[in-house]
């Protein structure tokens, strides 16, 4: 067992993004990181830690700015492992990330587009709130193989199944992944309802998914 599925890891960091200290957090991450591919560093550690910041900051126990600077925290850290997502093995094919409208949080999108990237797919990260119209633009400019779409706040599900409707309407075979906080709340059986959208919980099942292809 790593030490990144040890419970105390990922509340530690927690506790420290919390503290606002981003010195103390990426020191934490680069010593902890050494030994875990970087999938299990994204789920095991980033993700389940700002969950947990997510479900005290809707619990209000935590400020919206303590949520907020704990997010730009882990954005930074994020970019510092740039060097290691890009794989030097490139193939033709091509993933669009992207935020649905009126959703802010956009790192987990970001370490889905990060997981392609490792496997050498072309990734085009648009991040937080997207316009349908902006992004049924860029899928007919790109083309892409596979469209990835996040969902954090549940009651926005509704927008997230408009832009389906609108991408479907143009776009009948692509193929739409969907995951995001939002789902812990239910939802799934939405996205059901529609030709080829997948909704994937964890990182392993993104990885998996990329194998398809």
């Amino acid at each position: 067992m790593t030490i990144f599925k040890e419970q105390n890891k990922y509340k530690e960091f927690c506790e420290l993004l919390i503290s606002g200290d981003h010195s103390k957090c990426s020191e934490f991450v680069h010593k902890n990181s050494k030994d875990i591919t970087l999938q299990e560093f994204y789920e095991n550690i980033i993700k389940r830690a700002l969950y947990e910041i997510g479900l005290l900051w809707e619990t209000n126990k935590i400020s919206v700015a303590t949520e907020h600077l704990a997010t730009s925290i882990v954005e930074a850290i994020l970019n510092e492992f740039y060097d290691q997502i890009i794989s030097s093995e490139r193939n033709d094919k091509k993933v669009i990330g992207a935020c649905v409208e009126n959703e802010f949080h956009q790192i987990g999108i970001k370490m889905i587009t990060d997981a392609f990237e490792l496997h050498g797919w072309n990734a085009y990260f648009l991040g937080a709130n997207t316009p349908a119209k902006e992004l049924i633009h860029l899928i007919k400019t790109v083309n892409p193989d596979i469209l990835a779409l996040s969902l954090s706040i549940y009651f926005n599900l509704p927008i997230l199944e408009n832009m389906i409707r609108k991408i479907r309407k143009e776009f009948p075979n692509l193929s739409i992944l969907v995951g995001g906080q939002a789902f812990l709340h239910g939802g799934q059986d939405v996205l059901l309802k529609y030709y080829n959208v997948t909704y994937l919980p964890d990182m392993q099942s993104i990885e998996l998914q990329i194998t398809k292809y």
